[in-house]
C-alpha cells in the first residue's frame, strides 16, 4: 500500500461508528454509568467493581478495557 491510498477511499467511510458508547454499554448491563466512570476515576479494582455493581468480573474488565481503548463514546470517523 501506498502512503496516499487511504485517500483513493475518502468520504467511502462514515464519518462515525455504530459501536456501542460505554454509557448504552453500562446502560445495557443494568449498571449506573456514572458510578462506573467514578470507580475507573477512582481506581477500584476490577474485584471491588464487580461486587459493587453486582455483575461478573469479566464484564467489569470488558467494560474497562472498552472505556481505556475508546473512552466514554465509541465515535470514529472514517474520513
Amino acid at each position: 500500500m501506498t502512503e496516499n491510498s487511504n485517500e483513493n477511499h475518502k468520504g467511502s467511510f462514515p464519518p462515525w461508528s455504530r459501536m456501542p458508547s460505554l454509557k448504552e454499554m453500562t446502560e445495557e448491563i443494568g449498571i449506573d454509568f456514572d458510578e462506573f466512570v467514578s470507580s475507573i476515576q477512582n481506581g477500584s479494582t476490577v474485584e471491588e467493581m464487580s461486587e459493587k455493581f453486582h455483575i461478573g468480573e469479566a464484564a467489569v474488565k470488558s467494560l474497562q478495557d472498552h472505556f481505556l481503548q475508546y473512552g466514554i463514546s465509541s465515535v470514529v470517523g472514517g474520513d
